[in-house]
């Protein structure tokens, strides 16, 4: 039983699409200011925002992609790359925040003053620019592990420019250069641990782990219950996708005759009480001889 939730990667398209859109155009206008202004930082910040602009494109492919129909040679489609993209926008990200520690703690040594206001009213702009676009995803970011991807992004940016306006009007006010590593070097320490949790749950899914929020021994509990249900083997639980579950099982039964509505029915149950939306169930018979080949990988 199959239930195609493709849906609800369409209702993202038009908040990638605006996302894209916002940051180019931000993107742009921190070049030009940079280029006016003679701001390195500037120019070096609108390069960053570049990569984010990369990572939104590579979340919003790999959704469009989902929604492919399977082939004789890819037969679940093309579902599975919305669990490498996050992984790919982890380490962009990642590289990104090395760049930054690596600038704070040469400013330690080498401090430089925020060079006027023009900076700061560019990165508060940033802030709101990644602020929207980081709430367009903040709702599917706690179920979609390539739309958490592209939250983070967002999130990040937004802490690194408001990190920027903090620091810029603290110099101002008060002249301590040294505030601009160290809010660097909070926020970054922010953003890796949010990554870390991305990162885990990224290869977890890539190695086809159990998918977080279901407990295989309450799978298996359930299986169990089922009248005429003897013992299972072979249970297999793996992501199709970020947002999609698959399920294999063999049930060794003691009834003589089976109605196809037990299977229908179990399929439905594995869908609503867990999530699963592709179960594949192998019925065997109950004796003293069991000649399934996978049954010595019991579980």
């Amino acid at each position: 039983m199959s239930h195609n939730h493709n849906h609800g990667i369409g209702n993202y398209n038009r908040s990638f699409a605006f996302g894209v859109l916002l940051n180019v155009i931000f993107v742009i206008i921190e070049a030009v200011y940079g280029i006016l202004s003679g701001s390195l930082s500037l120019l070096a910040d609108a390069g960053h925002n570049l990569s984010d602009v990369i990572s939104l494109l590579l979340a919003w492919g790999a959704s469009v992609l989902a929604t492919k129909a399977a082939t004789d040679r890819r037969t679940y489609g093309f579902r599975k790359v919305t669990i490498f993209a996050p992984i790919i926008s982890a380490v962009i990200l990642i590289i990104t925040l090395t760049g930054i520690t690596w600038e704070a703690i040469n400013r330690f040594f080498h401090p430089q003053p925020i060079k006027g206001i023009t900076i700061i009213i560019v990165a508060a702009v940033g802030v709101v620019v990644n602020t929207l676009t980081a709430l367009m995803f903040i709702k599917g970011q706690k179920h979609d592990l390539n739309i958490r991807g592209a939250f983070l992004h967002m999130a990040a940016d937004a802490g690194v420019s408001l990190g920027v306006v903090i620091a810029g009007l603290i110099i101002m006010i008060k002249g301590w250069l040294w505030i601009d590593p160290v809010l660097s070097l909070i926020i970054v320490s922010v953003i890796l641990f949010g990554i870390k949790g991305l990162l885990r749950d990224s290869i977890h899914y890539a190695i086809d782990g159990v998918p977080n929020g279901i407990d295989i021994s309450e799978v298996k509990k359930y299986l169990m219950g089922r009248d005429h249900v003897l013992s299972i083997h072979d249970l297999h639980i793996w992501p199709l996708s970020t947002t999609e579950t698959a399920l294999t099982v063999h049930l060794i039964m003691d009834a003589e005759q089976l109605d196809n509505n037990f299977l229908s029915n179990l399929q439905i149950q594995l869908h609503d009480r867990f999530g699963i939306e592709h179960s594949t169930i192998q019925v065997e018979a109950n004796s003293e001889e069991n000649n399934c080949l996978l049954k010595k990988d019991s579980n």
